[in-house]
């Protein structure tokens, strides 16, 4: 959510940073809306004090007699305009606050403009040489690999994108899940268990609502929707607090699988592990002083990036374009690794840097000192790291062209073996 005190005197400011951004945004009808809202809400304050005033004056009047009874008169009518104010003020708050959370965050100056993910720079890769994996094979094309990795039987049970993992694949799944959350850890991250559901406050707070509702599957009894990422109740933790300022930093790190509906996908994208509707993911999560939150994005992507090189997997890092970037960014990172068997890049972690637009949708403040003023904080994320897509370019990378994938020193210790055995 924007700061409306600035929006209101600096528009012009706005609505040229948010022209970089692919999001449709109408900055006047929102200031119009606020002018509504404001006056409606004045109109009813002065109703409801010359109410109270009336009440007042009543008090004082002998019961029964004329002034009396001629002020319950207006008292009635006093009470219905009150009441008709009072609806339009509400009506109007509502229109407003509807127009006003379809605005996106402001692009930082430092993101490169562009228009789609063809903009988006890359900043620096790993040393690897892509030629050297000359047994790669694509993960889905491995011997036996659907003996670890039924999509047929995920497909039966649930649904396409839900797939199962079997045997000594779902043990590789389990220690990746739990290097990372122990990396994580090494790094000062403490870890939290969530939950897997949300209300609309919590997905409108990380901006997932309005902007994302039809990517969430839902269960509208209970108005709950499943998560997309941590991110969504990790950061709504601490929503409608105050932060002591001795805290901050503050550090989280969740593992969750992560649901989402992806209208839409198809072809390459989705094939195998590149594309699904339930996956696992680590995640991490930072709340930090205003001044101290671009330092802080360097940092989070330096703890993601060291994950894929103790993979020893190739990555890159893009830095992502104005017309490429979510709808609560203001600047953000990807990390992509090579799937040599596809021949591709995956996207495998994003990591990224809201400012104080999730933190005043989610009402997170700090205090600097005691009796000071509160603040809102900077919120950060990170995918750290995707499973799915690690898991499908180390499957492909590693397979040594017969039956079986090296693992890394990394995975090796915590798996107890250096290779993961396909059933051919």
């Amino acid at each position: 959510m924007l700061d409306i005190q600035k929006l209101r005197e600096n528009p012009d400011w706005f609505q040229e940073r948010l022209k970089r951004k692919k999001f449709a945004t109408n900055l006047d009808e929102v200031l119009e809306l606020d002018e509504a809202r404001r006056k409606a809400v004045t109109e009813a304050e002065s109703a409801r004090a010359s109410q109270n005033g009336a009440n007042q004056e009543m008090a004082s009047l002998q019961k029964g007699s004329p002034e009396f009874i001629a002020k319950i008169g207006e008292m009635k009518k006093l009470s219905a305009i009150t009441k008709s104010l009072e609806g339009a003020a509400k009506d109007a708050d509502e229109a407003f606050r509807a127009a006003y959370m379809k605005l996106p965050n402001v692009p930082s100056d430092e993101s490169p403009d562009g228009r789609g993910d063809a903009d988006n720079v890359e900043i620096r890769r790993s040393g690897h040489d892509h030629d050297s994996y000359t047994t790669a094979r694509a993960h889905f094309d491995l011997p036996g690999i659907d003996k670890l990795l039924d999509f047929e039987r995920g497909t039966k049970v649930a649904g396409a994108g839900f797939p199962f993992y079997r045997g000594d694949l779902a043990r590789l799944v389990r220690v990746l899940i739990g290097s990372f959350l122990d990396h994580n850890g090494q790094r000062g991250y403490s870890e939290i268990a969530a939950p897997l559901v949300v209300n609309a406050d919590s997905a409108r707070a990380t901006g997932q609502l309005p902007d994302k509702e039809g990517q969430m599957y839902s269960c509208r009894e209970e108005e709950l929707y499943l998560i997309p990422t941590a991110e969504v109740p990790v950061t709504n933790f601490y929503r409608n607090e105050i932060i002591p300022v001795a805290d901050l930093p503050l550090k989280h790190s969740a593992y969750t699988p992560c649901f989402r509906r992806e209208a839409g996908s198809w072809g390459a994208d989705v094939r195998g592990l590149n594309r699904l509707h339930q996956f696992d993911k680590v995640e991490i999560v930072r709340w930090e002083r205003p001044e101290d939150s671009e330092a802080a994005h360097l940092e989070l992507l330096g703890d993601a990036e060291a994950i894929l090189q103790a993979l020893e997997l190739p990555y890159r890092v893009l830095e992502i374009c104005t017309g490429d970037m979510g709808f609560p960014h203001s600047r953000q990172f990807d990390l992509e690794v090579w799937a040599a068997g596809q021949k591709r890049w995956l996207e495998v972690s994003s990591c990224s840097n809201f400012t104080d637009f999730q933190a005043r949708r989610a009402n997170i403040r700090f205090r600097r000192e005691e009796g000071a003023k509160p603040e809102f904080v900077h919120t950060l994320n990170g995918s750290s790291l995707a499973i799915p897509r690690v898991l499908a370019a180390l499957l492909e990378n590693g397979f040594d062209g017969e039956s079986s994938v090296r693992l890394p020193e990394f995975l090796a210790r915590p798996f107890g073996a250096d290779s993961l055995k396909l059933p051919v």
